[in-house]
C-alpha cells in the first residue's frame, strides 16, 4: 500500500490504531442481535430473525417470515426472506414498516434506514457520505443514551481543532474568522471554527496572548488513551471522506493517492502493519523537528489505511 498524502488543510491525530471494525455479536435466545453492531442491514435482519426463530421454536407456532409480513402489513409472506436473500433492496418507503415490525424505536428507524443506504449504495462516493451520516448517528444515539459521557465526549478535539493546532505551524495564518474558513475550504463553519478553537484554549493546548491575542502552541497535542472507540471511528471517517474529496478537488501535481492489493499471510499482514505505523512515526518526528525551526506553506492529510477485501477460505472450504 502506498503512502496518501492529500492538502485537504488536515493533519493526522495520533489516534488508536488497533481497532477492529465492529465485530457482530454471537447471537442467543436471551439477547437479540444489536443493530449498532452491523455494518450491513441484511445481515442484521438474518441474524435478528433466527433469533426469533429459535426464541420461539418450542412454540406451538414457531416465528415465520409470514409472521414478520403481518407484523409489517406486507402482503408477501416471504418478503423478509427475499430482502435478506438479496433478491430485492429494501426501499425508503419500507423502512417504517420494517421497523414497526423489528419492534424499534424512531432513532432505531432511522438508524435502519442510514444503514440501508450504506448498504446498498453502489457508488464509493456515495457509500462514503452514507457513511458519515451512519457513523454520527450511532455516536449521537450512545450521547443521548450515556453510553458515551458527553462531559468526557467534550474535551477530546475533533478534526477541526486537529487541524487549526497544525496550523499553528502554518506560514501566514492570522487566525481571523474569515481567513481560516477560507483556508478551510469551507468544510467548518464559523461556529465549529471557534468552538474548536476555545476548546484547545480551555484544554492548555494552545494559549493565546492576553494583549496581543496571538496564539501558540502550549502542549503536545495527544490523544487520550481511553478514547471512545466510537469516537475513533468518527475522526477516522471524517479524515478518510476528506481524502476522497481531494481525489476529485485536488490536481494530481497537488496530491499523490496509490494503492496496492496484495496477498497476506497473517504474519505477513502483521509485518507490514507494523511497518506502516513505524512509517508514520517517522514522518511524525521528522516534521516536527524541522517545524521548530521554520514554518510550513500548507496543512496536509496522511492517511495509511492497510484493511481486508476479501475473507479467509475456512479450513472446511479446503
Amino acid at each position: 500500500m502506498d503512502t496518501q498524502i492529500t492538502p485537504t488543510q488536515n493533519f493526522t491525530p495520533n489516534l488508536p490504531t488497533n481497532l477492529n471494525s465492529a465485530s457482530v455479536k454471537q447471537n442467543n435466545q436471551t439477547q437479540a442481535p444489536n443493530l449498532g453492531d452491523y455494518m450491513d442491514y441484511r445481515k442484521f435482519l438474518s441474524d435478528w430473525y433466527d433469533h426469533r426463530r429459535a426464541k420461539s421454536k418450542n412454540d406451538l407456532r414457531p416465528y415465520s417470515y409470514a409472521m414478520f409480513s403481518a407484523a409489517a402489513d406486507i402482503k408477501s409472506p416471504n418478503y423478509l426472506k427475499m430482502i435478506i436473500d438479496g433478491k430485492r433492496n429494501l426501499s425508503t418507503d419500507m423502512i417504517s414498516k420494517f421497523g414497526k415490525a423489528l419492534g424499534f424505536s424512531k432513532a432505531q428507524t432511522e438508524e435502519l434506514l442510514l444503514l440501508v443506504l450504506f448498504t446498498q449504495a453502489t457508488d464509493p462516493a456515495e457509500r462514503n457520505i452514507h457513511l458519515k451520516q451512519l457513523t454520527e448517528n450511532r455516536v449521537e444515539q450512545k450521547l443521548q443514551s450515556g453510553e458515551i459521557n458527553q462531559k468526557a465526549w467534550d474535551k477530546i478535539p475533533n478534526w477541526i481543532a486537529w487541524v487549526l493546532y497544525a496550523m499553528l505551524d502554518q506560514e501566514g495564518v492570522e487566525f481571523h474568522p474569515d481567513q481560516l474558513r477560507s483556508l478551510l475550504r469551507g468544510k467548518a463553519t464559523a461556529d465549529e471554527i471557534d468552538e474548536a478553537l476555545k476548546s484547545l484554549i480551555r484544554s492548555g493546548e494552545i494559549t493565546q496572548d492576553d494583549i496581543t491575542g496571538k496564539l501558540k502552541k502550549a502542549n503536545n497535542m495527544e490523544t487520550p488513551e481511553d478514547v471512545p472507540v466510537a469516537l475513533v471511528r468518527k475522526l477516522q471517517s471524517e479524515l478518510m471522506y476528506l481524502g476522497l474529496e481531494s481525489l476529485f478537488q485536488d490536481a494530481p501535481t497537488e496530491r499523490e493517492f496509490g494503492s496496492l492489493t496484495l496477498t497476506l499471510t497473517r504474519q505477513e499482514f502483521e509485518e507490514l502493519r507494523f511497518k506502516l505505523r513505524q512509517m508514520r512515526k517517522a514522518v511524525h518526528k521528522d516534521n516536527s523537528i524541522k517545524r521548530m525551526t521554520t514554518r510550513g506553506e500548507r496543512v496536509y492529510q496522511m492517511n495509511l489505511q492497510l484493511f481486508p477485501v476479501t475473507n479467509a477460505v475456512s479450513k472446511e472450504e479446503l
